[in-house]
């Protein structure tokens, strides 16, 4: 059996059809044109309308820069809570475990490992977006580009995520952690 395809090894554990189909309706609900929508999030109008229709496999950093862009957590368009769908970029695989709202915020709460080798850089969250890290085993490079953070096994790092970050396992162990992200409601 042959190594899965780049594209194969970042998508996500979900079905295609029901994450395009959340897609388009978060986009037609805003209003916002298919053009405008693959614009803003940086991504070609082929490959949204692909991932709108369902025969794209999206990644994950593709589908981070198109709900930040609608406004929304990933979840959103992701399967309900109770399938657990389980997400992974070039270095990070994370299953998740939880959402949960209260007033001021909706969170995602997921257990994350991080492959070492080369880190994975993730686009930018709508404003206010932050992430909650705390490593379990090994030691994780994460935060935003231009300032990333350290922490080992029993450290906690905490970063605003409305700019491209990173995350990248120090050394050749593999990172364990939890990763909580938090949407402030607009």
């Amino acid at each position: 059996m042959s190594p899965p395809s780049p594209e194969r090894r970042r998508s996500l554990d979900a079905d295609p059809a029901v994450i395009g189909g959340r897609v388009r309706s978060l986009r037609e609900e805003r209003g916002i044109s298919l053009s405008a929508l693959a614009r803003l999030a940086g991504v070609g109008k082929a490959t949204l309308s692909g991932l709108e229709n369902g025969t794209r496999n999206p990644t994950l950093e593709t589908l981070y820069a198109v709900t930040a862009q609608l406004g929304v957590p990933l979840t959103a368009v992701l399967a309900e809570p109770a399938a657990a769908p389980a997400v992974q970029g070039a270095a990070v695989h994370a299953t998740l475990l939880e959402v949960f709202t209260d007033t001021d915020a909706t969170y995602e709460l997921y257990r994350m490992r991080v492959a070492p080798g080369p880190g994975q850089l993730s686009p930018a969250h709508q404003p206010g977006v932050t992430e909650h890290v705390t490593v379990f085993a090994g030691v994780l490079r994460a935060g935003p580009v231009d300032a990333p953070l350290t922490a080992a096994a029993g450290g906690h790092l905490r970063w605003t995520s409305d700019v491209p970050h990173s995350y990248a396992a120090v050394g050749d162990e593999e990172v364990s952690a939890s990763l909580l992200l938090r949407y402030p409601r607009s």
